[in-house]
């Protein structure tokens, strides 16, 4: 993550603090009626089923051959998902189930071998929604469904009570997670990312990658980034420029680049096959173009197998910005500049491609003007509060509102940006955060989409 500050304000190694979230744990979608037990060949086996984003629990499901199958399905998501059961002549799917819904998926008896089951909404499958359906002469052993994950590549958090954890485990894990922030890994992303000048053209040069990244200490998952990071280097660039972006491809599969809600000529437009061939694995393309949008905040994103690329992290912060900065834009003397992506899928749930307690926190001295450009390219609507504050939303997706407004909780859909204002006038540490309290909050603590604004 990248702070842009004039000023730099000493940040312990650990704060000492404590976040108070209002817990709403939900329902634990039940669990598995005979789980752990074998089932008779010939009784139906019952057998219960979690669906989250984005994850099937459980995702491995075992039974006999000539047993029928009843699966109890509860979507505690946020987005819409389906369960299904590839039986090899046929696919046995749910309706599509919004959050919150329910449904019984009845399933006749199969023959013995392995089968798929998985989300059918397109991307889920992808994203981690798939597991498999044992039936052997052995089998007939049900797991009983979990209770929740941040997502399928990140790491594992269970969001509700199960009679699992005690309170002293809860209370433990809560503080450790607290006194851990903001923790060390590997790497950073959004850094500035300095262009070189020539013939007056400012080039960029970004190199899309396949990475392990560490989202969270010890906690690394399959990523894509440009520049080794996630996101990507941040670039800047001023009214006028004439601009030349030099894409590499490194990866394993093609891909292109999409400036999102930049106006470029519609050869540099970035979508396979409509405006370019793919960028293959070892090649590359060079994006040109002259800027003519107003001053804000603006997102290069692959748009080739987006739903893998961008959800594993390929995106990044392209900034307009007036000589002298985004305080000529909105008329205040902005001391802390911020960036922060919203990220989930493969990733997990994460803030510039990092999870709690290794979000970084954003910090500001008592009374400056705090500018927090946010950008959400995750496939979910997330809902981020502020704690303590009324923060002033100033512009969305790169344009100044003409009638700004307060708030302390913003909705960001998967595609938008905002710029919101924070005068940090009363000292403290105060939580922000995602307000889907399942993508922040389980038994064992805080996890994934918080941070902390910090002023001192």
């Amino acid at each position: 993550m990248t702070q842009r500050t004039r000023r730099r304000w000493p940040l312990p190694a650990a704060l000492s603090l404590t976040l108070l979230l209002a817990a709403c744990t939900g329902d634990d979608g039940g669990e598995a009626a005979g789980a752990g037990e074998p089932q008779a060949a010939g009784a139906p086996a019952n057998i219960a089923v979690v669906l989250s984003d984005f994850a099937i629990q459980p995702d491995l499901v075992s039974a006999v051959p000539g047993q029928p199958l009843v699966f109890d399905v509860a979507n505690n998501g946020n987005a819409p998902h389906t369960f299904a059961v590839d039986t090899g002549t046929g696919v046995e799917a749910t309706q599509e189930l919004q959050p919150g819904q329910t449904a019984t998926l009845q399933v006749p008896a199969l023959d013995a071998g392995d089968y798929k089951i998985y989300c059918t909404v397109s991307g889920h499958e992808d994203l981690g929604m798939v597991g498999s359906l044992a039936v052997s002469d052995t089998g007939g052993t049900v797991a009983a469904a979990s209770t929740g994950a941040t997502g399928s590549g990140g790491a594992s958090h269970q969001t509700v009570s199960d009679g699992s954890v005690t309170i002293q485990e809860m209370l433990e894990g809560h503080e450790a997670g607290v006194k851990a922030f903001p923790a060390e890994t590997e790497a950073l992303g959004n850094q500035p990312l300095e262009p070189t000048i020539e013939d007056g053209v400012k080039v960029f040069e970004l190199t899309a990658e396949e990475i392990r990244w560490e989202t969270e200490p010890d906690v690394f998952v399959d990523a894509m980034g440009f520049n080794g990071t996630v996101p990507g280097p941040e670039l800047r660039v001023n009214p006028g420029d004439r601009v030349r972006i030099i894409v590499r491809n490194e990866m394993t599969q093609p891909t292109t680049l999409h400036l999102h809600g930049v106006t470029v000529p519609n050869g540099m437009d970035g979508v396979p096959y409509i405006t370019q061939d793919p960028i293959m694995p070892g090649g590359f393309f060079t994006y040109e173009f002259d800027v003519v949008d107003p001053p804000g905040m603006y997102v290069y994103h692959s748009h080739f197998n987006s739903t893998e690329q961008v959800g594993k992290g390929l995106y990044g912060a392209i900034y307009i910005e007036p000589e002298g900065g985004f305080s000529i834009v909105y008329g205040e003397r902005i001391e802390v500049e911020h960036t922060m992506f919203l990220g989930d899928g493969p990733t997990g749930y994460v803030l510039n491609g990092k999870g709690f307690p290794a979000t970084q926190p954003i910090v500001a001295g008592l009374g400056d003007d705090v500018l927090i450009h946010l950008a959400n390219d995750g496939a979910l609507i997330h809902p981020m509060h502020l704690h303590g504050y009324h923060f002033e939303v100033v512009a969305a997706d790169g344009f100044v509102l003409e009638q700004p407004y307060m708030a302390d909780t913003l909705m960001v859909a998967p595609g938008q940006r905002f710029d919101i204002l924070v005068k940090a006038d009363h000292a403290g540490v105060w939580a922000y955060h995602c307000h889907i309290l399942p993508h922040v909050e389980g038994p064992h603590g805080m996890f994934g989409m918080v941070t902390a604004l910090v002023v001192q």
